[in-house]
């Protein structure tokens, strides 16, 4: 332990209460993907007052920011995230509430996206406090990284060329499986990420053959076009019948889709204009993903000819697959056994065992997982990982962290957060414990401690320790054939400077003359 590496870790110590009282603030904002404007302005605000430049809107993105702070090399990168998800609204209480005032589908935090950024802001202000105490040279740069559940902030801060001057980065994330908590990503990585949104539209259902039998005939009794409502569940029936044939049963590959828009309520004898259909496909090679699409662009083009529409074929996102860096990884799990796995207290369990017995469970005398505490080696990690994935299969699930680690030595923490034992085997609990476990202080604040002394440990030893920097970075050259640019680079997968995909109906809060709600109206 370093004299520098001991100011970090003590002023996470000093600053428990703070951190934890920051972090409900930013869970209660609960804001969806690409709408998280006041979590977005809490941190600009946050920043600035610590003593940081901030860029705001970046990359055409309102909700993304980049702070910086100190000058020179090296460049040393982490981020927050703070999206959350539609239909997981819920109180921090030991039974099933939605929070009040809100739509009981409104959203809410869930992995939580609130504990990533308020562990990765901890570190940060940590490794700050020893530059200043220790005079370290080097750069921290803090970016804001929104709708990460569409994967969709940091391809478009990788097109606009955000990432091309860091040297090494920092990706954390509170872990979501016993099987994966605790460690750092060894050699599988998560995957690629492609989203898609197809538009159909009738702009001339007048032109549809036999809209009348004679001269004169009323509206009501013509025949009209199929219109936009019959396009998008076309699609939606095609592309399921399809899909089975899209690629082999292997690979953990999956598609998911969301209709955004469906005729605008036209309940009339009128061809309904206008509809949406987003997909989302997961894979672990990018040849997979320009399959899935081939299918996909051709059903649409299809049902847009038998619905006698128009269709419109735009990307939301394309990440790429993660690129492993054993040289940062390493430093990153020496400073979590440094840091210690999160331990839960007596309050904690107590309130684990008041969610047992709300849902007629017998309460445990220790209900808290017995894996979220404990760590796990990355390459025991990457055995466990490696046991249900077939041979050729190199990454595994998604998320967009994965476009940082082509710029930069990347290192991917898992960090374990309360998780309830399983009272007997195949039990599953709702999912309303998980996301009340993830606001309530005394199950979620461990996470955020922990994290906060790895993340600012390790970005304490990349600004004052050359060798690890230069380790890390020699790695990235060989595994890209020459760096950024190199012979077995991949370059970002969007166009240069490609517009955010803000513009869609997304799922979001809204100010109407009843006063704010949900997407959703509240009903009576």
């Amino acid at each position: 332990m370093t004299m520098a590496k001991q100011t970090a870790f003590d002023w996470v110590k000093a600053h428990e209460g703070w951190l934890s009282k920051r972090h409900t603030e930013v869970w209660n904002f609960h804001e969806t993907a690409w709408r998280e404007y006041k979590s977005a302005a809490w941190y600009v605000k946050l920043l600035r007052e610590q003593g940081f430049d901030v860029e705001e809107g970046t990359a055409t993105m309102p909700t993304a920011f980049r702070a910086t702070f100190g000058k020179g090399k090296p460049v040393i990168a982490t981020y927050a995230e703070y999206d959350a998800v539609p239909a997981n609204s819920q109180d921090p209480v030991p039974y099933e509430k939605p929070r009040d005032g809100v739509h009981r589908y409104a959203a809410g935090h869930t992995d939580p996206h609130s504990a990533l950024g308020i562990g990765a802001l901890g570190g940060l202000l940590a490794a700050k406090a020893a530059m200043q105490k220790h005079n370290l040279a080097g750069t921290l740069v803090f970016f804001g990284e929104p709708a990460e559940k569409v994967c969709g902030s940091k391809p478009v801060h990788a097109a606009h060329g955000y990432y091309d001057q860091l040297d090494a980065a920092v990706s954390f994330h509170p872990a979501f499986t016993t099987s994966h908590a605790n460690t750092v990503n060894w050699n599988t990585h998560c995957g690629s990420y492609w989203s898609r949104m197809y538009s159909f539209e009738c702009p001339h259902p007048e032109e549809w053959n036999g809209m009348g039998l004679n001269e004169g005939a009323s509206a009501h009794t013509s025949a009209r076009a199929p219109g936009a409502i019959d396009a998008v569940c076309l699609m939606y029936m095609t592309s399921k019948m399809t899909k089975e044939a899209m690629l082999p049963h292997t690979g953990t590959w999956t598609i998911n889709e969301a209709i955004l828009a469906a005729g605008q309520a036209t309940a009339d004898n009128l061809a309904p204009n206008f509809s949406q259909i987003q997909y989302a496909s997961r894979c672990p090679t990018l040849e997979m993903q320009e399959r899935i699409y081939a299918i996909l662009d051709n059903n649409a083009d299809h049902v847009a000819q038998i619905t006698h529409c128009t269709v419109r074929k735009e990307w939301v996102t394309k990440t790429r697959p993660g690129l492993p860096n054993h040289a940062i990884t390493t430093l990153t799990y020496a400073n979590l056994m440094l840091a210690g796995a999160p331990q839960w207290g007596e309050e904690a369990k107590k309130f684990g065992r008041e969610i047992q017995r709300n849902l007629g469970l017998s309460p445990m005398a220790e209900p808290m997982h017995p894996a979220m505490s404990a760590l796990v080696d990355p390459e025991e990690d990457e055995a466990r990982m490696r046991a249900i994935l077939p041979p050729w299969q190199k990454n595994y699930t998604s998320d967009d962290y994965t476009d940082y680690t082509w710029h930069c030595p990347t290192s991917r923490l898992y960090v374990g957060r309360a998780m309830l034992a399983s009272p007997k085997p195949g039990y599953q609990y709702p999912n309303w414990v998980w996301n009340a476990m993830g606001g309530y202080p005394a199950t979620i604040d461990p996470t955020i401690f922990s994290a906060a002394r790895a993340i600012g440990g390790t970005l304490v030893d990349l600004l004052s320790d050359p060798q690890s920097v230069a380790a890390a970075q020699a790695e990235f050259r060989e595994r890209t054939g020459g760096g950024v640019g190199g012979s077995q680079w991949v370059p970002p997968l969007l166009p240069r400077n490609f517009p955010a995909p803000i513009h869609y109906r997304w799922p979001e809060y809204v100010s109407t003359p009843r006063g704010e709600e949900w997407w959703i109206p509240q009903g009576a």
